[in-house]
C-alpha cells in the first residue's frame, strides 16, 4: 500500500469520526434532518479522500526536498496569509448561522495556502525587496565586495597569463644534451654562434669522462680526437652566445654512455645533439628527439640541379674506370665521369644527377665540352736502368 493511499484512508476515517462527534455533541447539528446530515458527511468523506495526500504527503515531501530559500519564502507567505485571514476574521464571524463558524476557518486555510504558493513563486522578488529596501547599506557593501572580487579575479587571470608565458619561455629554452661525437666534431661551436641553438647545452659527467678517456688513449688519432673535443668544450664555455652546463648526474643502472644519454633525455624530456647514426636510431625508437648535425649540414648545403655548370678540381680516382672525384667547399663529393684524365686540374663540369644518401649528398657530372686537353704524361720506363 502506497503512502498516498494510506493518507486517503486516514483522512476519510478522520472526517467520519468528526461527523459522528458533531452529530452527537452539537445540539444544532442534531436537529438537522438525518439524511441531509449523512449526505453532507458522505460528500465530506469523498473530498477528504481526494485532497488528503495534497495537504499532508506532498507538503511533507516538499519540505524535505526543497531548499532553505524556498522554506523561508514559504514561511513569509504563510505569515502574510494568516495576517490577512485574521483581518477578515471579524467580519466573517458576524455572519448568521454556521457561516460565522466555518468561513473564518476556510479563509485561514485558503489565504495560508495562497500565501505559501505566492511566497515560493516570488521568492526572488522578496529577496530583492529585503536587499534593496530594508538593507541598502548591506547591499552596497555586497556590491563593493563583488567589485573587489572581480578585481581579484582579473589579477588572477593576469597572473595565469604571465605563468603561461613563463612556461612557454621555459619550454623554448629546454636543456639539450651533448653527445661525445657532436663535441669531437666541433661544428656545434660554430652552430651555437649563429643563434640557431636555443637553450642550455648540458654535458653530463659520464660524457666528460669518456672524452678524457679518449684524450688519454695510446692511439695518436684517438688521442687527438679527444683533445679536440676538450678544446671544443672550452670554446663553448668561453662563448657567451649559448650557455653550457656541466652536471654530475649519472645513470647508475646503465653501463654504456649512449644508453645513459637516452635514459637521461627521457627523464629530462629534452633532445640530444649527436652525429652517431646508431644513437640517432635508438633514441628515435625510444621517443627521444635527436638533433643530428650531419642532417643539418645536408639540409643547408647548396642545391645543384641537373644541367648546372660548376668548376671543380679533380682530386682522386673514382671507383669506376675513368672516373675522377672532386669536392665542393662544404665537402660534398662530385663524381666526374671521364674525369681521371684531368687529375689535379680544375675543370668545368655539367651536373647530370644528384643522389641523396644516408651519409650525405653525392653529385654526378661529366666534363663540359670545350675543356682544355690534359697535358700528356711522360711514358714510364718498363725496364730498370743498369747500375754501374
Amino acid at each position: 500500500m502506497s503512502v498516498k493511499t494510506l493518507a486517503r484512508i486516514i483522512g476519510s476515517v478522520v472526517v467520519v469520526i468528526a461527523a459522528i462527534a458533531l452529530h452527537f455533541f452539537d445540539p444544532e447539528l442534531a436537529s438537522i434532518n438525518l439524511w441531509w446530515f449523512i449526505g453532507v458527511s458522505a460528500a465530506a468523506v469523498v473530498v477528504a479522500f481526494l485532497i488528503t495526500p495534497y495537504i499532508t504527503v506532498n507538503p511533507y515531501r516538499w519540505m524535505r526536498e526543497t531548499s532553505v530559500s524556498d522554506l523561508i519564502a514559504a514561511v513569509i507567505g504563510l505569515i502574510v496569509g494568516l495576517i490577512i485571514s485574521v483581518l477578515l476574521f471579524i467580519p466573517l464571524a458576524n455572519l448568521p448561522a454556521n457561516f460565522g463558524h466555518i468561513l473564518p476557518l476556510v479563509s485561514a486555510i485558503v489565504f495560508s495556502f495562497l500565501g505559501v504558493a505566492l511566497g515560493v513563486q516570488r521568492k526572488n522578488d522578496i529577496a530583492h525587496l529585503f536587499q534593496s529596501g530594508l538593507f541598502p547599506r548591506r547591499n552596497r557593501d555586497r556590491d563593493r565586495d563583488d567589485d573587489r572580487e572581480k578585481e581579484r579575479s582579473k589579477d588572477k587571470d593576469k597572473d595565469k597569463d604571465r605563468d603561461k608565458a613563463t612556461v612557454k619561455h621555459t619550454e623554448a629554452v629546454a636543456p639539450i644534451l651533448l653527445d661525445t661525437s657532436a663535441i669531437i666534431d666541433g661544428r656545434i661551436a660554430d652552430i651555437s654562434q649563429t643563434g640557431f641553438v636555443s637553450g642550455t647545452l648540458v654535458v653530463p659527467r659520464f660524457v666528460l669522462n669518456e672524452l678524457q678517456h679518449i684524450a688519454d688513449s695510446a692511439d695518436t688519432m684517438r688521442r687527438n680526437r679527444g683533445r679536440r673535443g676538450l678544446e671544443m668544450l672550452n670554446r663553448l664555455k668561453t662563448d657567451a652566445t649559448v650557455p653550457i652546463d656541466f652536471i654530475d648526474a649519472d645513470i647508475e643502472d646503465v653501463a654504456e654512455v649512449d644508453s645513459k644519454l637516452v635514459k637521461m633525455a627521457r627523464d629530462l624530456h629534452c633532445p640530444i645533439i649527436t652525429n652517431d647514426y646508431n644513437l640517432n636510431r635508438v633514441a628515435e625508437l625510444q621517443g627521444v628527439k635527436v638533433l643530428n648535425i650531419n642532417e643539418l649540414a645536408n639540409a643547408v648545403k647548396p642545391v645543384l640541379l641537373p644541367g648546372e655548370d660548376i668548376y671543380i678540381k679533380i682530386m682522386q680516382d673514382g671507383k669506376e674506370l675513368g672516373q675522377g672525384v672532386g669536392y665542393l667547399d662544404d665537402g660534398t663529393m662530385i663524381v666526374v665521369e671521364g674525369g681521371r684524365q684531368y687529375m689535379g686540374s680544375s675543370i668545368e663540369v655539367t651536373v647530370t644527377r644528384v643522389l641523396q644518401t644516408v651519409a650525405g649528398r653525392m653529385i654526378f657530372a661529366h666534363p663540359k665540352q670545350g675543356n682544355p686537353s690534359p697535358a700528356p704524361q711522360p711514358p714510364q720506363s718498363s725496364s730498370k736502368q743498369k747500375q754501374y
